[in-house]
This record gives C-alpha cells, sequence and structure tokens, in this order.
C-alpha cells in the first residue's frame, strides 16, 4: 500500500469528507488489483506431475532385458571352482591349495561361459529393440525378456561402436508393445525425464529426474554429444530409454560417472536425434552412413588464433589433407580454419565431425574457413566414412553393385581390406605402409594365436607384394596348390616388420 494510500486509509472521512472508510477501502482494492494486472508475468515451467505411475504403466511394457551369453578363455578358474567356506576356516587354505596346483598342472584354463544383463527398448510392433553396442558386443547368443517374462532370442541386425548403438530383432507372432522417438533437440536443461530398465537385474524399474546438462563430450568417441540427467541409471540399466513427460524417448542411457560404480546422479544418454540416424541406417545397410569430409583437425588455442590473425579462438585447424578427399578436391589446404559447415557454425573442434557425418553422403555444401586472415567459401562434395566395423544383413546391396570378393580369408583365419585413408587414420599407420590391413580375426584361428590382430598390415605373401585382398587369397591358392600345408607371410605393425608362416585351414577356404 502507498504512503498515499496508507494516508487515505487512516483519514477516512476524517480527512477526505465525501468518501466513508468502506468506500475508500474499495478503491484502494481496485487500484491493488489494476497494479497486480498491469506487472509482467513470469515465465512458467511444466510442473513435475502429482505422479508418475500412468506414464510408467503405459511405457514400462515396451522396454525389455538383454541378456548375452559370452565365452571367456584364460581367466583363472581357482576362485570360481573352490567350494566356499566359512571366513577363517582351516579347509579354505588347504582347497585352495590343491586348485592351484591343479589349475597349474592343467595348464591353460578351459573355456567358460559368462553371463551379463542389460535393456533395450521396442520401437516397433514387429520386433525391433534398441540397445547400446557395448551391452551386446562380443556375444554368442542374446536373449530378450518381456515385461510379462517372456523369453524370446534374439538377432543382431546391425551395431554402431561409434555411437554405442545396436539394432536387434526378435521373431514374434503376436505384436510387441512399442514406443515412439521425441525430438531430443527440444529437450531443455530442467525438463523432467523418466528412466527405465534393468538396473542389477531385478526387473523393471523406473527412476525419474531431470535433464542437468545438453552436448556433454566425455571423451567417448568421436560424435559425442551427451544428454546428461541425475536420474539414477545403474549397472543393467545401459541400453534402456530415457523418456519426455510425453512418453516419447528422447535419449538411451549407456554411462555414468561414478567414483562407486553405483548411480550419483551423473549419467549420460545418446540423443534419440543421433540413435534414429543410425537405427536407420543399419535397417537399410546392415551398418551406420557417415559424411567424410577427409582432414585431420586440431582445436584453436589463444595463442594460434593469435597467430593467424583471428579475432576469437574458435573452428577447427586443418593439419592435413588425404588425397582424393572430398576436402582436397574443393582446394581445402592444410593451416585453413574450418568455421562453418553447411552453413552450421563450428564454434570448436569436436563440433565438425558431428556436422560432418550428419551430412548427406554425395550433398554438395559450402565450406567457410580463414585462411591468411581472410574468409573464404568453397563447394566440397560429402563423401562416405568408410566404416570397417560392419553386421551382415542378408539383405543384398541396395545400389545394385556386387560386393567386392576375397574381403574375408577363411583359410587363415582373417578378414582384411586394401588400404584407405580411413583405415590409416583409424590405425594410425604410416604414410609408407602398404599391402592390406587385417580388419577382423578368428579369435579361434592360428592367426590369433600368433598374435595377429586389427590393424597389422599384411606386406606379401609367399614373398610376393600384396596390393589388394583378392592377392593374398591367390598367395594362399598357390601355396595350396604346390602342396603346401602353410604360407609365408611377411607383416608389419607400426614400424616393426617380420615374416609369419601361418597355417592353411583347408575345411574354411
Amino acid at each position: 500500500m502507498t504512503d498515499v494510500a496508507k494516508t487515505m486509509w487512516a483519514n477516512g472521512e476524517r480527512g477526505f469528507g465525501l468518501f466513508s472508510r468502506r468506500r475508500w477501502g474499495g478503491v484502494i482494492c481496485a487500484l491493488m488489483l489494476i497494479g497486480v494486472a498491469m506487472m509482467p508475468s513470469p515465465a512458467t515451467a511444466r510442473g513435475a506431475p502429482d505422479s508418475f505411475a500412468d506414464l510408467a504403466e503405459k511405457l514400462l511394457p515396451a522396454v525389455v532385458n538383454v541378456s548375452t551369453t559370452h565365452v571367456a578363455e584364460g581367466e583363472d578358474q581357482t576362485d570360481l571352482n573352490m567350494p566356499q567356506f566359512p571366513p577363517g576356516s582351516p579347509l579354505e587354505e588347504l582347497f585352495k591349495d590343491f586348485f592351484e596346483r591343479q589349475h597349474k598342472n592343467n595348464g591353460a584354463s578351459p573355456k567358460r561361459k559368462t553371463r551379463s544383463l542389460g535393456s533395450g527398448f521396442v520401437v516397433d510392433a514387429k520386433g525391433l529393440i534398441v540397445t547400446n553396442n557395448h551391452v551386446i558386443d562380443d556375444a554368442t547368443e542374446i536373449v530378450v525378456s518381456l515385461q510379462n517374462g517372456r523369453e524370446l532370442p534374439a538377432k543382431l541386425i546391425g551395431r554402431d561402436p561409434k555411437t554405442d548403438i545396436a539394432l536387434l530383432k526378435v521373431d514374434t507372432k503376436e505384436p510387441l508393445s512399442f514406443v515412439a522417438f521425441g525430438d531430443s533437440d527440444k529437450a531443455r536443461v530442467g525438463d523432467w525425464v523418466l528412466a527405465i530398465g534393468n538396473p542389477f537385474g531385478l526387473g523393471g524399474s523406473v527412476t525419474a529426474g531431470i535433464v542437468s546438462a545438453r552436448g556433454r563430450d566425455i571423451n567417448a568417441g568421436p560424435y559425442d554429444d551427451f544428454i546428461q540427467t541425475d536420474a539414477s541409471i545403474n549397472r543393467g540399466n545401459s541400453g534402456g530409454p530415457m523418456f519426455n513427460m510425453d512418453g516419447q524417448v528422447v535419449g538411451v542411457n549407456s554411462m555414468i560417472f561414478s567414483p562407486t560404480g553405483g548411480s550419483v546422479g551423473i549419467g549420460f544418454a545418446i540423443p534419440s536425434k543421433t540413435v534414429q540416424t543410425v537405427i536407420k541406417d543399419i535397417e537399410a545397410f546392415g551398418h551406420a552412413r557417415r559424411g567424410w569430409l577427409g582432414v585431420t583437425i586440431q582445436h584453436v588455442s589463444e595463442d594460434i588464433a593469435e597467430s593467424l590473425g583471428m579475432k576469437e579462438a574458435k573452428g577447427a585447424l586443418v593439419q592435413g589433407v588425404q588425397a582424393g578427399s572430398p576436402a582436397a578436391d574443393a582446394g581445402l589446404e592444410a593451416g585453413d580454419v574450418i568455421v562453418a559447415f553447411d552453413g552450421k557454425s563450428v564454434d570448436e573442434m569436436r563440433r565438425l565431425p558431428r556436422i560432418v557425418a550428419e551430412t548427406g553422403i554425395g550433398n554438395a555444401v559450402n565450406v567457410d574457413f580463414i585462411r591468411g586472415g581472410k574468409h573464404m567459401t568453397r563447394k566440397v562434395k560429402v563423401g562416405e566414412m568408410k566404416d570397417d566395423v560392419k553386421v551382415a544383413t542378408g539383405k543384398p546391396p541396395t545400389d545394385g553393385k556386387k560386393v567386392a570378393s576375397g574381403h574375408e580369408v577363411r583359410a587363415l583365419g582373417l578378414s582384411v581390406s586394401a588400404m584407405t585413408p580411413a583405415l590409416r587414420e583409424k590405425f594410425e599407420l604410416p604414410d609408407d605402409a602398404k599391402g592390406v590391413v587385417v580388419t577382423a580375426v578368428d579369435p579361434n584361428s592360428q592367426a590369433a594365436e600368433k598374435g595377429i590382430q586389427p590393424g597389422v598390415v599384411i606386406e606379401a605373401v609367399t614373398q610376393k607384394p600384396v596390393v589388394s585382398p583378392d592377392d593374398l587369397r591367390s598367395g594362399v591358392k598357390a601355396a595350396k596348390k604346390s602342396g603346401r600345408q602353410s604360407v609365408l607371410l611377411q607383416v608389419r605393425l607400426g614400424d616393426r616388420k617380420r615374416f609369419l608362416a601361418l597355417k592353411i585351414d583347408d575345411a574354411k577356404d
């Protein structure tokens, strides 16, 4: 109440004989209401619901448990085989010595199966299921458990280690409950979210929290863009969905930051925008497809920006340009600072790989860069990033071209690829390395026993240079034809070269 109003109220009829104290009270109230109406209203946020029960009841049937089986080798079986005794029991030491001697006499530990649990969610009534790649990585068997307890064997359709996404398929005659994706770009810091998963293998479990941060880069991969949340994400929640309050998936719960191994309120989810792009590619091609520019880049520090005459430290500094790449064709050079790509600002280095990866393959777009203190623009035709971690889908190529033969050399237990700029970058191969690159090794093969691993370069077979996978296959066939049981390879790992003889497996030719 203002001083004037207080005075008017105090004086009443005595001060203002024309009005009674009751009438002045009505006038003052009216003035106060007008003042409140004229005040700007504060921004309103969507409040927390009284309960998440209705939403959880609707979503739980679409969230599944993903159980995987792995074959472990070479692990110490002493503790696993020894009977359990009360702490301090004299029998404990006796049996421990016995099992240690037995283990030593038997040599290498036998293979054993281990099981692990994760989460996933159904995105199609016909049985398509999204989970994390690390949940199913190296699995020999995958089983999906529905909310009603029903178990179904699952087939791996494809996976993308770079974004940690995998797509599974279960066969079912009855349509499954499924959930829809939402727009993760619309998720704001402070919004309520719901996380559903299978922590510690206990069954479907629901936790609630808020979006704590956006665009988190935790050095998990080249395309980090995580949504951070304080909704509890514990062991076994990996691969489970994170929902907005409309019941739409805005993220896939993937990892936590924790000094204890349990949730401390710092969890990370892959944005649904990224997930949708990846699973769309996996359905169509069996692997994720990404745009490729063909440059190596580094962060623009304050001193680098100053030396280049830039007013602020931003963009991605080009360290090198790969020959024959889209960047080379567009005329980009080492020392250029890319500040925008396809109209999207590159504020910091790590943003460029994400922008390029999300750009349509074959699209001609503008790349803006600074060279010699001058702002320049060139047109670049985006290529395709070659990814050597692919899972066969059983589908024929959609472009009508035949898959190049010779990539799998079964007689040696190897998969190889011709040398490419992408492989040089991935395995950090020196510029003078020539030959074919090992991309996969059968863990049960002699090649694995002798230390062959992805990234090893095979330079020659039977002392003849190898340029393509077909050269390697021809060398193996020639050795077999001459009656040899082994083939001599010249291999290279980093700067080290050596000769290696591998037995030829006739049964796998």
